[in-house]
């Protein structure tokens, strides 16, 4: 493992600050930027099929702006950009595909991936067999008709069964995987399939970065979008190998620190340790898939908070709800709300909180939710402290009044 000596010796206090300004929670976010200032500050945005107040995509950047539009969302990752003339051009700002799991990414990094598409190309085995001519099939029916989903295609899936994929659905998601096909669009939740070649723009349409210079940049980016992280971090954050990490960081620009507490050696973004992290605190709800909580050991170890999401856990032995939201303020995390909405009534079926000083940041970030995605009223189901149950209540009153 690389190792060099650590230049800057920073508190447990200065490295979390410095991590929630990297992800866009402290200090004033550039709102000029929007949606996709926020997807090119953070380098990735997770996809995931769960809704409940709305899909995790939408909720990255409303708990970093407030209450954005969710279709000014969707159309920021998925439109392209438009020429000076005011017309549409072939230029998407993003596009989809692995990192830290199914990922949105910058349309510009799509160099910066040739390592995994190169790994993905020489796999030795795969979870679905590809029938015979089914690959050549789907990128001939895509070369003639245009962009398409996995339905138009011929369908996505052999029976009802959620992975038993159709043998369209199984060459589409391979020529994905190989850069052959890529997605830069989404209609309603489907993906929309075109060639790589027609989509991305022909600058970046290359795989000529060798193996380092692709892991460098990546490294050098979840640096930059994590503020500080030990090599643990780093690699979670774009599902590098820690081996790979070891090979480039030396060469990446991030600088070797030490953090109060972590035990770990640690790197920083230069950047990140010029200036003393200042600014508002954002309060909000927090995505169980936001970047700010990805690696459980990193948000244990910044936040003293444990995070995991239950959704797949049986429901009798969950602890804190189907899909329990940590509630983010004053740059800690207080508490977690497991919501859910019914008409116009978004209802916490199950608060925890962390004393009765997060009573009114519980309130506060469940009182803007629910404007945002058009509820009038907050219903509150179970308390885990009885005692903060009224308090709550009384404090949601007076914000919907």
């Amino acid at each position: 493992m690389t190792t060099l000596r650590p230049t800057t010796d920073l508190s447990a206090d200065e490295a979390r600050r410095i991590a929630l300004r990297a992800q866009g929670f402290l200090g004033t976010p550039d709102r000029r930027s929007g949606v996709r200032g926020i997807l090119r500050h953070l380098g990735a945005v997770q996809l995931d099929t769960i809704s409940v107040l709305a899909r995790s995509h939408e909720l990255i950047p409303y708990a970093r702006l407030g209450a954005v539009d969710r279709k000014t969302v969707e159309k920021a990752y998925w439109t392209t950009a438009a020429t000076a003339a005011g017309k549409p051009s072939a230029q998407p700002h993003a596009f989809e595909y692995w990192s830290h799991a199914a990922c949105i990414l910058p349309v510009e990094e799509w160099p910066h991936f040739a390592f995994r598409r190169r790994a993905y190309r020489n796999r030795p085995h795969w979870n679905h067999d590809l029938p015979d001519g089914a690959y050549d099939q789907v990128i001939k029916q895509l070369r003639t008709e245009g962009p398409l989903t996995a339905t138009e295609l011929g369908g996505a899936k052999r029976t009802s069964e959620w992975w038993d994929w159709s043998g369209a659905k199984v060459a589409v998601e391979r020529a994905l995987m190989h850069g052959e096909v890529v997605c830069v669009e989404r209609r309603g939740w489907k993906r929309v399939y075109d060639l790589a070649e027609r989509a991305i723009p022909e600058t970046l349409l290359h795989d000529e970065l060798d193996d380092a210079e692709c892991l460098r940049r990546l490294v050098r980016l979840a640096g930059q979008s994590l503020g500080v992280g030990t090599r643990a971090d780093i690699a979670d954050y774009h599902r590098l190998k820690g081996e790979q990490v070891d090979a480039v960081i030396a060469d990446s620009g991030l600088l070797p620190v030490t953090v109060e507490g972590w035990g770990k050696p640690a790197w920083a973004d230069p950047a990140a340790l010029e200036t003393s992290p200042r600014g508002r605190h954002r309060t909000t709800l927090l995505s169980p898939f936001d970047s700010l909580i990805w690696e459980r050991a990193r948000t244990e170890r910044i936040f003293g908070f444990t995070h995991r999401l239950e959704a797949y856990v049986p429901k009798q032995k969950r602890i804190y709800g189907y899909f329990a939201m940590p509630v983010l303020a004053g740059g800690r995390l207080v508490g977690r709300v497991d919501p859910a909405r019914e008409g116009t009534t978004l209802v916490a079926k199950q608060v925890t909180l962390d004393g009765p000083k997060a009573v009114p940041a519980v309130a506060q970030a469940l009182v803007e939710a629910a404007s945002w995605v058009d509820c009038t009223d907050v219903r509150v189901e179970r308390v885990d402290a009885p005692d903060l149950r009224e308090p709550l209540a009384t404090e949601l009153t007076r914000l919907l009044a």
